[in-house]
């Protein structure tokens, strides 16, 4: 059965300016961080994440509107943890395809530096991906869409292909599939093989251009091959 938020007020704007955080409001933010990721949207309780932030019920209704606001600017600080501004810089620069993907995929991969970031954000990060939240459908829409389809143009350009065809979907996707492999798999691939362990701003810069560089050579080839290159894709 298709989940519905049942909250009939509209959930903040993910990409509005952000509001200066006061301390209750951190608080609970931070709260509703950890009890969204231990129980998803729907069981979590404002009543629980206020407990836990030690705030009174109203303080959600002052802050966020309600619990659908308020999950919403949980998961926009998802996305700001995510170096999305950075990412929006690197497109917009004027530089050459190849240098833009490369300081995309920089900025992106800097936003795994997980030091500084609760862990909850991981987890929430989790949960939507394999139970996606209509929240989650706003964000998507609002910011990481319009960045997909700048990534089609800038492939498209490395690649003299359309940014519109299948092949360019699949080479922006394999991009985005290193990047998220790392997200994911972090804390398990460093109790296998701890040597892989990507933390440092100079690791982290190292894994980036090692993504880069794996990814240029395949489109490069492609642009240099052309049709050749693309039907042996199709094999």
């Amino acid at each position: 059965m298709k989940r519905k938020l049942t909250s009939m007020r509209r959930p903040a704007d993910p990409l509005s300016a952000p509001v200066p955080i006061d301390r209750t409001r951190g608080k609970l933010l931070d709260a509703a961080g950890q009890v969204f990721a231990e129980r998803g949207y729907d069981a979590a309780t404002v009543r629980e994440i206020c407990r836990r932030a030690g705030a009174n019920v109203a303080a959600v209704n002052y802050h966020f509107r309600d619990k659908l606001g308020l999950y919403a600017e949980v998961l926009n600080h998802l996305a700001q943890a995510a170096h999305v501004g950075q990412m929006r810089t690197a497109l917009d620069q004027k530089a050459s395809p190849e240098q833009i993907l490369r300081d995309v995929i920089r900025a992106r991969v800097r936003g795994l530096r997980g030091d500084n970031k609760p862990d909850w954000h991981f987890r929430i990060m989790a949960r939507e991906f394999s139970n996606p939240t209509p929240a989650l459908s706003g964000i998507l829409k609002k910011i990481s869409r319009p960045i997909y389809e700048r990534l089609l143009e800038t492939v498209g350009k490395i690649t003299s292909l359309s940014p519109d065809g299948e092949k360019t979907q699949l080479c922006v996707n394999s991009v985005i599939g290193q990047i998220l492999f790392y997200v994911f798999t972090d804390s398990v691939l460093t109790q296998v093989f701890p040597q892989t362990r990507m933390k440092t701003p100079e690791q982290l810069d190292r894994l980036a251009d090692h993504i880069a560089d794996f990814s240029l050579a395949y489109l490069r080839q492609i642009r240099k091959h052309g049709a050749r290159v693309t039907a042996i894709g199709r094999r």
